[in-house]
């Protein structure tokens, strides 16, 4: 695999690093099964993509685009939380509704941002390649978004929203206001999805309606990999966790399609995401079982 397909998947990787954070919110945090991420993370490519493609500075198309996504996970929770729809189905429903809201803010299937300035070109310094500089770039940004979600969870709106997915029916009895918590939750893993698919049209040089299919899933194989090689009660290393879990599922996908004996092609990039998923899911059982028996 040459030098460039391993800095495209380190790019990508930390891309979908925002998503898996956002899927550890969502999912670990307050055990919320929610599907909205395949439609919040074109969403947010969607948005920015077109804002810039009229002449919007990328940093404000950028921003606008974490708003729309936030807007789109409260709805998810506002569904379950005030019309008391399941989760699950009310994840659906939104990630149904936002397919057609994508092609309305678009105003078709793709937004081309090929000539178009974007977040990365306008910090990029000059004699810098744009394949090293934007990893970098990616880097920086998925730092300040872990350092504050770790600062926030550590905070008492924090813990409370823990508590909420570990037990409701004690927080509420403590008096936390599990629906507000939900709703903040949600708002908070569908924002930084959007801001991942902001990152990734202007990375990828344009915004299309097919991008999202799939992205829960690879959140969720990041979340199970990182768990697996990284596992500890700490939410400092939980979340340092799921950002090496996406990096690592990204070069594990790269080296499976470019390794030429195994004979895989693009087209075979889900098969291979359901692999891994199932071989990350398999490894700590078979931990498990191997320490029970030299236990027995």
């Amino acid at each position: 695999m040459s030098i460039y397909s391993l800095w495209g998947a380190l790019e990508i990787g930390l891309i979908f690093g925002l998503v898996a954070l956002g899927v550890l919110i969502s999912f670990r945090i307050l055990r919320f099964p929610d599907l909205t991420v395949d439609g919040s993370f074109p969403l947010g490519g969607a948005t920015a993509a077109t804002l810039i493609s009229v002449g919007v500075n990328p940093f404000a198309a950028t921003l606008v685009a974490v708003g729309a996504g936030a807007v789109a996970g409260m709805i998810t929770g506002w569904l379950n939380v005030k019309l008391r729809i399941m989760d699950l189905l009310a994840s659906i429903l939104m990630m149904i509704a936002l397919y057609s809201i994508n092609l309305r803010v678009m105003g078709g299937p793709n937004v081309p941002l090929i000539m178009e300035p974007t977040v990365f070109n306008m910090l990029q310094p000059q004699g810098m390649s744009d394949y090293v500089f934007r990893p970098l770039m990616l880097v920086v940004v998925l730092l300040i978004a872990k350092l504050l979600l770790d600062w926030y969870f550590s905070t008492q709106t924090g813990l409370a929203m823990r508590a909420t997915g570990s037990n409701p029916r004690m927080a509420r009895a403590q008096g936390v206001a599990t629906g507000r918590r939900v709703l903040v939750g949600m708002a908070i893993s569908n924002a930084l999805c959007a801001l991942a698919g902001a990152l990734f049209a202007q990375s990828q040089g344009g915004a299309d309606i097919s991008m999202g299919i799939g992205t829960i899933v690879i959140g969720l194989a990041a979340v199970i990999i990182g768990e697996s090689i990284m596992p500890s009660r700490r939410f400092f290393i939980v979340t340092l966790a799921v950002i090496v879990g996406a990096v690592l599922y990204r070069f594990f996908v790269a080296l499976a399609l470019n390794a030429d004996f195994i004979g895989l092609h693009a087209q075979d990039l889900n098969l291979v995401t359901a692999l891994l998923v199932t071989f990350a899911l398999v490894v700590p059982m078979l931990k498990q079982r191997l320490r029970g028996s030299k236990g027995g």
